[in-house]
């Protein structure tokens, strides 16, 4: 698929539904719902968003909403990219990585100094991606923030901003 054919959204309240979706699907997939996961899918808007963050989506006409991914506000102009799944219906069609692009642009719109992501080496196909578009592994991240997630073991940041 070309990137003619997604559409980016930004949140917006009746997508609350389709942020808990994308991602109960992939996290109990391979692992299962920890209470940090349930309180920010419960309540994006005060969990994120209201602290300075932002949630896009990816929509494919045919298909609807296919993949989501925020930034959370974690310090001054610090941001992880969190949250980034895509249904497994649309996994192959070049979402995640229009996904991954477009939160990297929104990232360096908003002025974010660094950008990070927690993840588990269950993940390859996802940590390929990020490798693909410029993250690195970073053992001070995994040091600052890697115990947020009992399933955390792998820790990047962006070193393109």
């Amino acid at each position: 698929m070309h990137n003619s054919t997604f559409q980016l959204l930004e949140y917006s309240p009746h997508l609350a539904v389709k942020f808990k979706e994308i991602n109960i699907e992939w996290i109990s997939t391979m692992f299962h719902l920890e209470a940090k996961d349930e309180k920010v899918l419960n309540d994006p808007q005060t969990t994120i968003l209201n602290s300075g963050g932002h949630i896009l989506f990816v929509e494919i006409p045919g298909l609807g909403i296919v993949g989501t991914c925020a930034l959370l506000k974690t310090g001054i102009n610090e941001y992880e990219l969190t949250k980034m799944g895509v249904l497994e219906s649309a996994r192959g069609t070049g979402a995640g990585r229009f996904l991954l692009k477009a939160i990297i642009e929104k990232a360096k719109t908003i002025e974010a100094k660094h950008l990070y992501l927690l993840t588990n080496k269950k993940c390859e196909a996802a940590i390929h991606l990020y490798e693909s578009l410029g993250f690195k592994h970073d053992p001070s991240v995994m040091e600052k923030f890697g115990a947020e997630y009992t399933r955390c073991d792998v820790a990047m940041s962006y070193f393109g901003l």
